[in-house]
């Protein structure tokens, strides 16, 4: 099988979906940590792409977009447990969650974890410990990274007319749980691309006091127990053990 590598931001969501899925699909990888404030490690795309991650390097092609990643994943591995169902309702049941997730919570955890200066130097912290930066480049992301990382969740609430990270996660928390319903998993009794989108969102921050409050909430916890053992990572990745 062709080697995969994933340029990835350890605390960004996108990535995290990514991590799920490779974890869903049993797939072993490698990781390179992405400096947030220079990308210097992103390969060169080409030109009018993008520099953000996640990007997934496959043999010698590389993808990028979380939602490319995880459906040229499900094309190449459909096995062990699909993402997409042969249903149409449920297929299109799991791409309108995978689509709110990218529209709604993505912009919203920033809010809570780079929300207050000591939210975004612990976030920092993170960062600089799961990362393989040199000693110059872990204290600049320690330093520095923690003041860009809080004028990311002012811009992100300004921009959604938001002014309480913590009220707004709260909503969506609740949005969440009432799309989870009664089953097991988000699709049913196997997880699929919604449970991964979510999932690999929701992972990133389980190092901070929001994660508690997620997990307060009974139906979320018994669905992240369930789906962490299938999709469970760590944010510097897998390593090449699947």
């Amino acid at each position: 099988m062709e080697a995969l590598k994933l340029y990835q931001f350890a605390l960004c969501p996108y990535c995290g979906k990514v991590r799920s899925a490779l974890r869903l699909k049993g797939l072993g990888y490698d990781t390179v940590e992405v400096n947030p404030m220079n990308k210097r490690e992103l390969p060169e795309l080409g030109e009018g792409v993008p520099r953000k991650v996640p990007v997934l390097q496959i043999g010698e092609r590389f993808v990028w977009d979380s939602t490319e990643i995880l459906l040229e994943l499900e094309k190449r591995f459909p096995q062990p447990y699909p993402m997409l169902s042969e249903d149409a309702q449920a297929r299109a049941r799991a791409e309108e969650l995978e689509a709110w997730v990218d529209e709604e919570l993505t912009f919203a955890l920033p809010t809570v974890i780079y929300g207050s200066i000591s939210e975004a130097r612990k976030a920092a912290q993170v960062t600089a410990r799961t990362s393989n930066f040199g000693l110059w480049q872990n204290f600049a992301v320690r330093v520095g990274g923690s003041v860009i990382m809080h004028q990311v969740a002012k811009r992100m609430l300004k921009k959604r007319g938001k002014s309480d990270g913590h009220r707004w996660m709260a909503e969506l928390t609740d949005t969440l749980e009432g799309k989870l319903g009664f089953g097991r998993f988000f699709g049913g009794d196997a997880p699929d691309l919604g449970d991964v989108a979510v999932h690999g969102a929701l992972s990133v921050v389980r190092d901070f006091p929001v994660f508690q409050d997620l997990m307060a909430r009974p139906a979320l916890q018994v669905w992240y127990e369930a789906a962490d053992a299938l999709m469970g990572h760590s944010l510097a990745g897998a390593s090449r053990a699947a």
